[in-house]
């Protein structure tokens, strides 16, 4: 898409290691539009945090390797962009929502304090200006005694009231692109709704684009224009979120639906996919996923690429959908 703020090409990711080289990101391409919430959807080991992590450049120095992929940020090259270059965009073109709060906002420091600096540190905001400001982003996540809260520390606050300061601070200088690597997985159902609906009211009230990680796929559903599937470090389906998980097309997405607690039959167990995600360190030369496939042909001995499947622009890396010349 030619309004797309991220743009990730043929992305590889290798982690080193005693026993070899993980590899953990293979062949990944991923586009986010401006204005778009995009979702990216796994098993734990699929690779969707790393895969967020390298479009804002946080993965550690030296302790992975980049064989081949260009990540686009923005229209900026990131291979070609300074460190501080990459630090002037994160928190004022792009921020990232962290999965636990507690842990993303320093312990030893007042929320206010914390805010304020991020503000005056991408902004041209200042002194009461400053803290004006982040008072009317906690207002905006529906926190009415915002005085109070600024004055307080991380840790005399619910992981709920955390998680909102931290939306309010990812848009505190209005970012073009947020990303949300699974934001709500330690909140209740309650407080994880209600903390989603500011997420989406705010990135859609500012024309914010959102990269939205997560292995919940009602979540998802609710929460995405577009779906992202991955699965041992490749993308193995695309497309619109009501097409890709209302009626997916690949055996592991729609294994992954039918696993859903609302899928199942009164005194019936749950669905579950047999099996494990393979080693990455030699990874599968065939269909990753045809080990623990029930539909699985002879051809899945081979890697199947991404291809469309349908007018709705869907693509599918799966040799049974080639076979029935879906």
């Amino acid at each position: 898409m030619s309004d797309a703020v991220l743009q990730i090409e043929g992305l590889e990711i290798q982690f080193p290691g005693f026993a070899g080289a993980v590899h953990a990101v293979s062949g990944v391409d991923i586009e986010v539009g401006a204005g778009e919430i995009v979702g990216i959807v796994g098993e734990s080991g699929s690779a969707k945090s790393v895969t967020a992590m390298s479009a804002l450049r946080l993965l550690p120095k030296g302790a992975f390797d980049m064989p081949s992929g260009k990540i686009t940020l923005l229209g900026k090259d990131l291979a070609t962009i300074t460190e501080t270059e990459m630090n002037e965009m994160r928190g004022r073109d792009v921020a990232m929502i962290f999965q636990e709060p507690q842990t993303a906002l320093n312990p030893t420091k007042k929320i206010g304090k914390q805010m304020i600096k991020v503000i005056e540190l991408h902004t041209e905001l200042k002194g009461k200006a400053a803290k004006d400001h982040a008072l009317s982003l906690l207002r905006d996540m529906r926190i009415n005694d915002a005085e109070e809260i600024l004055d307080r520390y991380p840790f005399e606050l619910s992981g709920g009231m955390r998680q909102r300061i931290l939306i309010g601070m990812a848009f505190a200088c209005s970012p073009r692109l947020l990303v949300a690597d699974e934001p709500t997985t330690a909140l209740d159902v309650t407080v994880q709704r209600q903390v989603l609906q500011l997420l989406h009211h705010k990135a859609r009230q500012t024309g914010a684009s959102v990269l939205f990680i997560s292995h919940d796929l009602a979540v998802v559903n609710q929460f995405c224009d577009r779906v992202y599937v991955m699965y041992a470090g490749r993308v193995i389906e695309s497309g619109k979120t009501a097409d890709a998980l209302g009626s997916p097309a690949h055996p592991y997405t729609q294994a992954l639906i039918e696993a859903l607690p609302e899928h199942a039959k009164k005194g019936e167990a749950l669905s579950s996919i047999d099996g494990t995600v393979p080693n990455l360190v030699k990874p599968p030369t065939g269909c990753a996923f045809e080990a623990r496939c029930t539909k699985s042909i002879e051809k899945c001995i081979q890697r199947p690429a991404l291809k469309p499947i349908a007018a709705d622009k869907r693509q599918v890396a799966c040799w049974l959908k080639e076979a029935q010349n879906v």
